[in-house]
């Protein structure tokens, strides 16, 4: 298995066993009111739904098949739109190995919130919903990758060889999945910081902060070759979608508004054939 799809299933590893501490942790935290609600029951259906959705990815990622030695010759740079066709052939194995490390920093970020008395006493709370951003940003980007065909920038380059170039690895460009996961751990870090401290004059300066470090992450994955310019930008709004959205639909003014991951099989029971997001709103 490549060191990438490594990297995913460690993270979700890692986000399980957090959710598991951070339940426990919540029941002795509560010292200062929350803006959020959280549901033991529903929470949990969320990130074991979500974690599910993320391991069917994975595997349909290990399924997908490779660029036929026809189909390599057959590729131009031409048939690529305008705004990405300057990326096609970018390679640098020196920028994919940077851009991991403002990703991993990310992951850190809402660590920092805990600095503050107030975050702090919610701890095990914030931490939920972290896991859920991730978990939800995981799957909408592990099943879209699975699913959608098209090469990285990177197989448009001739002087790399064609086993790498055909490798099933590199036919996964969209959307940028390094990009949405940092996204989503610095947009939820801005987005609980602001309902945590509504009148603070830092708060222009975290929502930039939460901006700057994925569109550094998409930068690299461009020059690395891995990524089209439109596969960040959708990587980013995804990420930042569900690091903005995980924290208000939770918020005690929201009850009314629920948004939870669905999961549909055929009439045997045996394939899972439809992922997505479920919204219901209550009049």
């Amino acid at each position: 298995m490549r060191f990438e799809k490594n990297i995913y299933m460690t993270l979700k590893s890692i986000l399980i066993s957090l959710c598991i501490i951070c339940l426990n942790f919540n029941s002795y935290s509560q010292k200062k009111e929350s803006p959020y609600e959280t549901d033991l029951v529903k929470d949990g259906i969320w990130i074991t739904t979500g974690v599910g959705l993320n391991v069917v990815g994975v595997l349909l990622i290990q399924d997908k098949p490779s660029l036929s030695q026809q189909d390599l010759n057959a590729l131009s740079k031409d048939d690529i739109w305008g705004i990405d066709r300057w990326a096609a052939g970018n390679y640098s194995e020196k920028a994919n190995s940077a851009s991991y490390i403002p990703m991993f920093t990310s992951f850190a970020l809402p660590l920092a919130l805990l600095i503050n008395e107030n975050e702090r006493s919610h701890a095990g709370q914030i931490s939920v919903l972290f896991v859920e951003s991730m978990a939800t940003t995981g799957a909408l980007f592990t099943i879209t990758a699975a699913l959608v065909e098209k090469s990285r920038p990177l197989v448009y380059n001739t002087s790399i060889p064609d086993e790498e170039r055909m490798d099933n690895d590199e036919q996964r460009s969209f959307f940028a999945g390094h990009t949405a996961a940092t996204a989503a751990a610095t947009f939820f870090a801005a987005k609980v910081f602001n309902d945590f401290n509504p009148d603070s004059p830092w708060r222009p300066v975290v929502w930039g902060v939460a901006a700057a470090i994925p569109a550094t992450v998409g930068y690299l994955r461009i020059q690395s070759g891995k990524h089209f310019l439109t596969d960040n930008i959708v990587g980013l709004a995804v990420g930042a979608a569900s690091g903005i959205l995980i924290p208000e639909i939770h918020k005690k003014k929201n009850k009314n508004v629920e948004i939870y991951p669905t999961m549909g099989f055929n009439l045997r029971g045996e394939n899972v054939n439809s992922q997505g997001i479920g919204i219901s709103y209550q009049f």
